[in-house]
């Protein structure tokens, strides 16, 4: 079955709402598994729970089929969203215009070409589908 990915904030910003109703949208329209990760910044020295996460979630958008509620630890966001998706073997990964531009300037670290899409698609054989707040 398919798998989707969206990253979130907590707690839920306006772009993270949005990401997450794109998120929402694309996992019914393939009828896939839904999985909703929030990473907690070692540096930040605290944590939400995964309780935490799904509440919030479910009170801004109710009740989700087929949803899975993840929170890890990390130094750098990026990197652990980007641990998630190869670990979880995600097909679509959904993330805001906003995290977008996190994405490229990590990716560019890494690489000569900035094009998130790509290196996504190569390293992890992932789509990208990026959330407008707008």
């Amino acid at each position: 079955m398919t798998q989707v990915v969206v990253p979130v904030r907590y707690p839920l910003t306006k772009h993270s709402r949005a990401t997450l109703a794109e998120g929402i949208r694309v996992a019914e329209e393939r009828e896939a598994n839904l999985s909703i990760l929030h990473v907690n910044l070692y540096q930040e020295g605290r944590g939400i729970t995964r309780r935490q996460l799904k509440e919030a979630v479910q009170e801004a958008f109710g009740h989700l089929p087929r949803t899975r509620y993840v929170v890890r630890s990390g130094l750098l966001v990026e990197e652990t969203i980007l641990e998630e998706i190869a670990a979880q073997k995600a097909d679509v990964v959904v993330i805001g215009k906003k995290q977008a531009g996190r994405w490229r300037a990590m990716i560019r670290r890494l690489v000569d070409d900035a094009d998130v899409e790509r290196f996504l698609h190569e390293e992890v054989d992932c789509e990208v589908v990026t959330a407008s707040a707008d």
